[in-house]
């Protein structure tokens, strides 16, 4: 049996939810695990997800409302207990300071490229196995 990693996609757009799971893909590198995605679409669900475990990436999209994905990556980096890394959808490669700020370990700007999304997460997953290791 292949391992799977559990990414969670936070956006209150659908179509970025799906913009993030076609970039992905099954597999977003050949030497990155296979993904299963939980959808949220409020900041009070991915505190649910990710209170119950097993997450193994956050995807949050910074230009989500009334919540963005900078506040809430904050504010889960301070309150989540080994708090899963987590990939910032942003709106303008000038707002990487902000995703700095919020403490996301790596941001791609939006419309998601499929190439330089896939490349991010597989990064991140990457670190992940190795932290676990």
């Amino acid at each position: 049996m292949q391992p799977t990693a559990t990414v969670l996609v936070y956006s209150d757009d659908s179509n970025t939810r799906e913009q993030v799971r076609l970039a992905a893909g099954r597999r977003p590198a050949p030497d990155a695990p296979l993904v299963e995605f939980v959808e949220c679409a409020t900041a009070a669900a991915v505190v649910r997800e990710l209170d119950k475990g097993g997450i193994d990436v956050c995807v949050l999209d910074g230009e989500a409302v009334p919540m963005g994905g900078m506040g809430l990556c904050r504010q889960i980096k301070d309150e989540v207990f080994r708090c899963p890394p987590v990939l910032l959808l942003i709106g303008r490669p000038q707002d990487a300071w902000l995703a700095t700020w919020s403490r996301a370990e790596a941001a791609v700007t939006l419309p998601v490229d499929p190439v330089e999304f896939a490349s991010a997460l597989a990064s991140l997953l990457r670190q992940r196995k190795l932290q676990s290791a």
